[in-house]
């Protein structure tokens, strides 16, 4: 791993922790804010909004700056977002401010992803996608259990202020270790150009395969540790060992899928989406049995983020001659298909399917995801489209 992406990836490890641990910490903030639990929960659903909305709207206004410029811009927002928060007086405050920092968060991933690929050559950019997309994983591994940890210790507020030493570490390590010209240059495009290249079908289908991927992940993992307790009947002290287990194969997916993307994409990406319908419908098989239960969420994990990698490289492809707002789309694409996958699978709860037909959900998502892949392989073949060149910078 080559110095400037392990700076990368150190931001987004920072990114990754401050969006989840809140989650760990929601009953001290709450307290702390003077609201309920539930009230406190908005802060969840407010940071999603702010990478899904702000992302590719700052992405869009920011496009004529240079990309190590924007990203050491970027840090410093998250940084002092996260003194901020730490100094937060009331929940209206910190509602704001975590919306503002997910904002950054949303642009950051973008540019992140794109000034990665432009580090390395072409045939090793989805692994360049994949340091990015660990420290994500990696955040859920070591940074939330840790954050949570030093809340319950220390309160919530210094977890916030340790979010804001990662954030000095992740500025001081970009500024140090990315080169002054990051990665393809190109000249800045119009709004409409930026526009037109999300009609490739390459691009559109590849956020179709996105918001399924959340659908077949996120309809049962919102809903994972009441599956875990009721349905498998885990001893409660056991849950979080299987989510950090589901947290390492999810780790070692993201290489395994940047691997295969730098290997043959397409075809790869085909393989994983119909073993992940294989493995859901594994999951409600076995839903009631513990240790067959813990091996298929940890199978589950990994490929849940071995698909992500050679989604998010193959748009990177192809909008390499205009990616400020596709690049931006990719977290705005997940968090969209996060929400989208909570509320279905809230509907089937509601409508007394109960939590071991999450599973089904998802599998029924998966397969409608290899139809896509496979009629959006069919349609490229045909069309012998390649993706856009762009000349690599000095």
């Amino acid at each position: 791993m080559s110095l400037p992406l392990i700076a990368l990836f150190i931001a987004a490890f920072a990114f990754g922790t401050t969006e989840f641990v809140i989650a760990g910490v929601l009953p001290q903030v709450a307290e702390g804010l003077g609201v309920s639990v539930p009230s406190a929960g908005y802060l969840v659903s407010g940071y999603a909004c702010g990478i899904a909305i702000g992302g590719p709207l700052l992405a869009l206004a920011t496009k004529s700056l240079s990309r190590k410029s924007l990203l050491l811009g970027l840090a410093v927002a998250f940084t002092i977002g996260q003194a901020a928060c730490a100094l937060a007086p009331d929940f209206t405050s910190m509602l704001l401010l975590r919306i503002a920092v997910a904002v950054a968060h949303g642009a950051y991933f973008g540019v992140a992803m794109v000034v990665a690929v432009g580090l390395v050559r072409e045939d090793q950019r989805g692994m360049a996608v994949a340091v990015i997309l660990s420290g994500l994983t990696v955040s859920n591994v070591i940074g939330v259990p840790a954050g949570t940890e030093i809340g319950n210790i220390w309160g919530w507020r210094a977890t916030f202020w340790v979010m804001c030493a990662l954030g000095v570490a992740a500025t001081l390590a970009m500024a140090a270790l990315l080169p002054r010209t990051t990665g393809y240059q190109t000249k800045p495009a119009g709004l409409a150009r930026e526009v037109r290249v999300l009609a490739r079908q390459q691009v559109w289908t590849s956020l179709i395969l996105m918001l399924m991927l959340m659908i077949g992940q996120f309809g049962l993992f919102t809903y994972i540790t009441p599956t875990l307790l009721e349905i498998t009947g885990l001893d409660e002290s056991l849950v979080p060992w299987v989510l950090l287990l589901n947290g390492v194969g999810a780790t070692l997916g993201v290489f395994l899928g940047g691997k295969l993307s730098d290997w043959n994409l397409m075809p790869s990406l085909i393989t994983m989406l119909a073993l992940q319908a294989v493995t859901l419908a594994v999951i409600y098989a076995v839903s009631p049995y513990p240790l067959p239960m813990v091996v298929a969420i940890v199978i589950w994990g990994g490929l849940n983020f071995a698909i992500g990698t050679p989604i998010q490289t193959r748009i990177l492809a192809w909008t390499a001659d205009a990616s400020n707002l596709a690049s931006s789309l990719i977290p705005s694409g997940f968090n969209v298909g996060i929400a989208l996958a909570a509320s279905l699978g809230a509907a089937m709860l509601n409508s007394g399917y109960g939590y071991r037909s999450l599973p089904l959900l998802g599998a029924i998502a998966m397969l409608v995801a290899v139809a896509v892949a496979l009629a959006s392989y069919v349609w490229e073949g045909r069309s012998n489209a390649t993706p856009p060149l762009t000349a690599p910078a000095e």
